[in-house]
């Protein structure tokens, strides 16, 4: 991987991570479009941990508060009698469903369900589903208004992500809006939510992506997971300020037109569902291991 190809990835990662436009999405389509290899999940997770430090310093405030509060309140034995404590139980049991999906379905995530056929049709149909709901929804709810309903329904949209082109902060703005939460407090939940299941899957992809045989350069993930981190932080702040006045109608827009753009592409042969597409060693049931030969002499 080239750094210009760190930089650009790096700058579509941060810039679609946040909005509901699926950052998977655009990690497949811009290499594809651009006659680069496919960054695979892997990579793809790995520089999310930018974008997760743009969260973490965004609203840093927010998240001192929640885990003081989630501390004292399992010191006082009142686990949930504060609304710092109650969001900070809300950010791990929504956490729960997306973590055992994805360790459930990780193989078909990093392959099959990266063609852009698939990719396409997610963009197309949570476009349809975000509309339907920005439509009924009340928009009055705000993050105070939360029960533990509320955390575990945004939490099982949020594994509906784990399906490339669905976009995280898509489906959980989705799930928070049809529930009635403002926009800007359905955001900002969504935001918080992002932290661990971001996190978590980073971490775990950079350890077998470093186990791997071919991997990109030391260079590329720190440069890539840079550039993640400003465009990601730019985003952020974009994304709370336009939500305050308007609504997500732009993101449905270009969300079915980029997936029947992909579609006429796919049709006409110009871009192939899977090109480029393998299923890396960061599978674990298929680890990457040395020759024989090398197990030998080590």
């Amino acid at each position: 991987m080239s750094l210009i190809e760190a930089i650009v990835l790096g700058l579509v990662q941060g810039l679609t991570e946040f909005l509901p436009i699926s950052s998977t999405a655009h990690l497949r389509i811009v290499p594809e479009l651009l006659g680069w290899k496919d960054p695979g999940a892997a990579y793809s997770a790995v520089i999310q941990l930018g974008t997760v430090a743009a969260v973490l310093i965004y609203f840093r405030g927010d998240l001192v508060k929640l885990t003081v509060a989630f501390f004292q309140g399992l010191a006082r034995r009142q686990p949930f009698a504060t609304l710092e404590s109650r969001l900070a139980w809300f950010v791990l049991v929504g956490t729960l469903p997306i973590g055992i999906c994805g360790l459930a379905f990780k193989k078909h995530i990093e392959s099959s369900l990266r063609s852009l056929y698939i990719i396409s049709t997610s963009l197309i149909v949570l476009a349809i589903i975000l509309f339907i709901v920005e439509r009924v929804a009340s928009h009055q709810r705000t993050v105070a208004d939360m029960r533990w309903k509320d955390a575990i329904i945004i939490g099982a949209w949020q594994s509906v992500a784990l399906i490339p082109g669905s976009s995280r902060s898509g489906t959980t703005l989705t799930g928070a809006l049809s529930l009635g939460l403002r926009r800007e407090d359905a955001a900002r939940y969504s935001f918080l939510l992002s932290i661990p299941a971001t996190t978590l899957a980073g971490v775990f992809e950079l350890k077998h992506l470093l186990e791997a045989e071919t991997r990109p350069s030391t260079v590329a993930l720190a440069t890539g997971t840079l550039v993640a981190f400003a465009s990601g932080w730019a985003a952020i702040a974009w994304l709370l300020r336009y939500l305050r006045t308007r609504s997500t109608m732009i993101f449905v827009v270009y969300r079915v037109a980029l997936g029947l753009v992909l579609i006429g592409l796919l049709q006409a042969g110009v871009l192939k569902p899977l090109s480029g597409v393998e299923n890396v060693a960061t599978n674990p049931s298929e680890p990457t291991k040395p020759p024989v030969e090398k197990q030998v002499t080590d």
